[in-house]
């Protein structure tokens, strides 16, 4: 993996930013418009798996990068759960339900992989600075 300096290059982060997109594009349609605290749940769980990727990669240090990485995908994870309260209630079409969720589970999944690549490097790095 090319060295990246900018968290906007994380295809993470990049993911995030789209799901964000979806889930302000759906609390403005429906009965979701109107409840308040579903909608501003659904939206800081959404910002905060974008968000926590962008506070991680400003962190020192690769563990606490991860730290900040685990947050995200639990926080993409709370926005697919979100959703089945949404379906259940009715509250959006389920065309679009099925898109934030599918984009929930993309994030979370390529979070996560970024994360196993980082634990991998990390413990290369470690390998390799280890006197015998």
């Amino acid at each position: 993996m090319a060295k990246v300096t900018r968290f906007e290059d994380l295809r993470c982060w990049q993911l995030a930013r789209e799901l964000v997109r979806l889930v302000y594009q759906a609390c403005d349609e429906g009965k979701l418009a109107k409840d308040f605290e579903t909608r501003d749940q659904i939206k800081s769980a959404a910002l905060s798996s974008m968000n926590n990727i962008a506070e991680g990669f400003g962190r020192y240090s690769t563990k606490e990068f991860i730290r900040f990485l685990d947050f995200s995908q639990s926080s993409s994870i709370e926005v697919k759960s979100i959703t089945y309260a949404l379906e259940d209630m009715k509250y959006l079409s389920f065309d679009k339900i099925i898109q934030i969720r599918d984009k929930a589970e993309e994030t979370k999944n390529t979070t996560l992989a970024f994360i196993r690549y980082l634990k991998n490097k990390d413990k290369d790095k470690n390998k390799s600075t280890r006197t015998h």
